[in-house]
């Protein structure tokens, strides 16, 4: 019985085995397939994110793959039938040109070359019909290299000496258009422009440097130009090599020049700049004023010390010349006089009077010692008994009009050939004194310009509190410095004051 039942116990557990293993096999194996079927086997996250980057690459890639065929296709449809030598609106109307202007650099300035040098950026907008098209692109981005292939203006700097376009790495130029046919055309260059600099307020001085453009061939009917609110950008970040200028402004005008082929319109910009005062003051105006006090030094010092007062005199004059000329060694030739030449060649004359006032004090206090103490003196022959009666009379006359004796200088020859001083008795004619051509006054020559002087001076240091000089000024020849170290500082101020106050507000 036990047999019996053991084998069917057995085949039991077998069934129910069998039954158990089953459906997870058929799990396994449907999975398997499912892989297989729609996509590959499970990867790692590396893999997984590599290959959707390379997904995205390859899409990416043939998005623009279509897009370059497309932009070609635009390029090649506008310019098939597009001819660069003819303007657009050609017989209809004029082509409006928008300009706008971005400074990059300005400077430097020669004054010796009346010039100046200018970097900036050009920009001109126009519209072509002919270049306009219908596309999901607003706008199409050309190089230098297309330009040759459109109509561009032809507009020129009419004030330029010479013009750099740069061409590193490549030509700076780029072209754009637009889908609705506007073009914008833009080149970078380096400009030397002439400057027309009037130098009449030299150091104190302002200039307006023009930069006008104008088209070369295509008169006012046929281009025209405009601002578009006058848009000038000026990057003052950069270093502008000004020097001895400071930039004050822009402004701009507009004009029509008439010419033998037509009247162009010619658009100019002015660039304001007014100069620096403080290198031309440190290297004119303060030398010229040291030395011109410099030269006063000499009224403090001795009338006996010649060589001191004459070499100070004489120094500070070829120092003024020196700094007359080197104000004017990068300068302009101009032919009228500037402020500053005007101001060192007053501070010249000053100098130069400084020294004439010691040539005139030591002139008339060497004659007035050899009239009175030399013993070189030979006064005129006369007979000796006429003398005494002379040297009488004179005496009564002197008495009689009350008036001191006044030592006139003339010049007699000796018998050497030298001329030498002498001195002379003058009285005033009485009743019973000789006149005419015996006389003894009317045989001593004497010179006009004394005479002429002492009609308004009376330069003689005895000779005061007489009737003789009534109604004249009476200078003192030994307090001559005492008057120059008055007069020349006070006379310098007020030159200054009013040299100052009409260059300030002319």
């Amino acid at each position: 019985m036990l047999s019996k039942v053991l084998p069917v116990l057995l085949g039991i557990l077998l069934i129910l085995q069998s039954r158990v293993e089953g459906p997870q096999t058929e799990s396994k194996n449907e999975a398997s397939a499912h892989d297989v079927i729609y996509g590959p086997p499970p990867q790692p996250l590396e893999n997984k994110l590599f290959s959707e980057e390379t997904k995205s690459t390859k899409t990416e890639t043939g998005r623009r793959a279509g897009k370059l065929p497309e932009a070609s296709r635009i390029l090649n449809t506008i310019l098939s039938n597009y001819d660069h030598k003819l303007r657009p609106g050609l017989g209809e109307k004029p082509t409006v040109v928008t300009v706008e202007i971005s400074v990059n650099s300005l400077g430097p300035l020669s004054i010796l070359d009346m010039e100046y040098t200018i970097d900036i950026i050009f920009s001109q907008t126009w519209y072509d019909e002919r270049l306009c098209y219908n596309d999901t692109f607003e706008s199409l981005v050309l190089n230098g290299n297309v330009v040759s292939q459109l109509w561009i203006p032809d507009t020129f700097f009419r004030n330029s000496k010479r013009t750099h376009e740069h061409e590193i790495t490549m030509p700076n130029q780029m072209v754009r258009i637009y889908k609705d046919g506007k073009v914008l055309y833009t080149i970078r260059m380096t400009i030397d422009a002439g400057c027309s600099l009037h130098m009449l307020r030299f150091p104190m001085d302002s200039h307006s440097c023009p930069l006008s453009f104008s088209s070369f061939s295509y008169p006012e009917n046929e281009m025209i130009y405009k601002w578009e609110n006058f848009k000038l950008e000026i990057n003052e970040k950069n270093s502008w090599k000004l020097f001895q200028f400071d930039f004050t402004g822009v402004s701009n005008k507009t004009e029509i020049i008439t010419t033998p082929v037509g009247d162009f319109m010619v658009m100019t910009i002015f660039f304001n700049v007014s100069r620096r005062f403080g290198y031309v003051a440190f290297q004119n105006y303060v030398p010229s004023s040291v030395t011109t006090m410099l030269s006063w030094v000499s009224f403090w010092i001795k009338t006996e010390s010649a060589p001191a007062r004459t070499s100070l005199g004489i120094t500070s004059v070829l120092t003024m010349t020196t700094l007359g000329t080197f104000s004017r060694k990068n300068f302009p030739r101009v032919s009228y006089i500037t402020a500053l030449d005007f101001y060192i060649a007053i501070c010249f004359v000053f100098c130069f009077c400084a020294l004439l006032e010691f040539a005139v004090l030591n002139f008339l206090i060497y004659n007035q010692t050899k009239a009175h103490a030399s013993p070189k003196l030979r006064h005129p022959r006369i007979d000796s008994r006429a003398h005494a009666r002379t040297r009488t009379r004179s005496r009564a006359c002197a008495r009689q009009h009350q008036e001191a004796f006044v030592c006139q200088i003339v010049t007699t020859e000796g018998s050497d050939g030298e001329d030498r001083p002498s001195c002379s008795a003058q009285q005033p004619p009485s009743p019973g004194s000789p006149e005419g051509p015996h006389s003894l006054c009317s045989k001593l020559a004497c010179c006009e310009w004394c005479k002429g002087f002492k009609k308004y001076f009376c330069m003689v240091p005895d000779c005061e509190g007489s009737t003789w000089q009534q109604g004249r000024l009476c200078i003192h020849v030994y307090r001559l410095d005492n008057y120059s170290r008055v007069v020349f500082p006070v006379t310098f101020f007020f030159f200054n004051v009013l040299y100052w106050l009409v260059c300030l507000n002319l």
